[in-house]
C-alpha cells in the first residue's frame, strides 16, 4: 500500500467513477482500475462489488476512506510546510551575540528581515565573546558575533570563522568642543577625559599603544566590560570614547534625531576593531540560517563600507 494507491482510492469514492478518477488525476482508466487492484490485493480484502461494469464500495471501504483521507491531509499539511519552510515562511533562528550588537543592532536587523514573516521565530542570546563561542561551538546556535578572540583558533574545528575589520569612531558631546571636526586627530584626545574597555579586551591595549606611540596621555576616569554602557558617560559629558561603528549605530537606532547628545566622528589615524562572525562547522545550516547569515552579512558590510 502507497500514497498514490491512496490517491486513487479516495478519487474513486468520491466520484463514484473510474472514468471520472482517471480524468482528475490525468490517469488512464486501466492504470486506475490496476491500482485499485494492487490496493486490494495488498490489504487482502475486496474494497468493491464490481456490478454492470461500476465498482460498487462494500463496507470496508468506507473505513478505509475515512483512514486514508486522515493519513491524505497529513500528507498535504507535511508538503505545505516544506514547502514554506524551503520557502522561507516559518522557521527557527538561533543567534547568540556580545552585547553591544544585541541592544539594538541585531534586533533592528532581525525585524528588518522577519518583518513579512510573521511565523519566523528568533532566539537572541546575549552573552560574553567567550559564552558566544561556546554557544556555536557546541553547535547550539546558529549564528555567532563577538570579538575576535584567542579562542577562536581553539575551536577552530568546530566553528566557521569570518572576521570584518572597522575602523573605530570617536564618541563626543554634541557640545563638546571637537563636535564640529570631521576628523579627530588622537593629539586633540591628549589628556582628555577618556571612558575605556577593562584591559583583556583588545581595544584597550589598541588604544593605549596609539597613545603611547604618539607620546600622548590616555586619561582613563572610565572604565567598563562593553562600548555601550561608555555612552552614557559621553551623554552627560563627563568623557569620550572611542568605540565600535556598531556601537555607534546602535545609539543612533535608539535614539531620535532631537535626543540625540552625541555626535561620532573618524579618527585621522584609524583604530580598528575586530569583529568576528562564527557558525557551527559539525551541523548543517537549515535554508533560513543560511539565508539570514547572508543578509545579516550584507549588512555589515555596508556599514564596514560606510566607515
Amino acid at each position: 500500500m502507497n500514497l498514490k494507491q491512496l490517491r486513487v482510492f479516495q478519487e474513486v469514492m468520491l466520484t463514484g467513477s473510474v472514468s471520472q478518477t482517471a480524468r482528475n488525476l490525468n490517469r488512464t482508466q486501466p492504470s486506475v482500475s490496476s491500482s485499485i487492484s494492487a490496493l486490494e490485493q495488498d490489504l487482502g480484502v475486496n474494497l468493491f462489488d464490481r456490478r454492470g461494469g461500476r465498482l460498487h464500495p462494500v463496507p470496508e471501504a468506507q473505513y478505509l476512506l475515512k483512514e486514508s483521507s486522515d493519513v491524505l491531509r497529513r500528507v498535504n499539511t507535511i508538503s505545505q510546510t516544506i514547502h514554506r519552510i524551503t520557502s522561507l515562511e516559518i522557521g527557527e533562528l538561533r543567534i547568540a551575540s556580545m552585547p553591544g550588537p544585541s541592544v539594538y543592532y541585531l534586533p533592528d536587523t532581525i525585524a528588518s528581515y522577519t518583518q513579512d514573516n510573521s511565523e519566523i521565530k528568533a532566539t537572541l542570546a546575549s552573552r560574553s565573546t567567550d559564552a558566544v563561542i561556546n554557544l556555536v561551538a557546541t553547535q547550539q546556535y546558529d549564528i555567532g558575533i563577538c570579538d575576535n578572540h584567542p579562542d577562536l583558533q581553539k575551536e577552530s574545528g568546530l566553528l566557521s570563522t569570518e572576521i570584518l575589520q572597522y575602523p573605530c569612531v570617536v564618541a563626543l558631546h554634541a557640545e563638546d568642543e571637537l563636535a564640529g571636526e570631521k576628523r579627530i586627530r588622537l593629539q586633540q584626545l591628549d589628556n582628555k577625559p577618556m571612558g575605556i574597555l577593562f584591559d583583556d579586551h583588545a581595544s584597550h591595549q589598541q588604544i593605549k599603544d596609539a597613545f603611547n606611540q604618539s607620546q600622548l596621555t590616555l586619561n582613563t576616569v572610565f572604565s567598563t566590560q562593553y562600548f555601550l554602557p561608555l555612552l552614557t558617560y559621553v551623554e552627560q559629558d563627563l568623557a569620550c570614547a572611542i568605540v565600535d561603528p556598531l556601537t555607534a549605530k546602535s545609539y543612533t537606532k535608539s535614539r531620535s534625531v532631537g535626543d540625540r547628545k552625541i555626535v561620532f566622528k573618524p579618527l585621522v589615524s584609524p583604530i580598528m576593531f575586530e569583529l568576528a562572525i562564527i557558525r557551527p562547522s559539525q551541523r548543517p545550516a537549515s535554508l533560513l540560517a543560511d539565508n539570514f547569515y547572508g543578509f545579516m552579512h550584507a549588512r555589515l558590510k555596508q556599514l564596514q563600507a560606510v566607515t
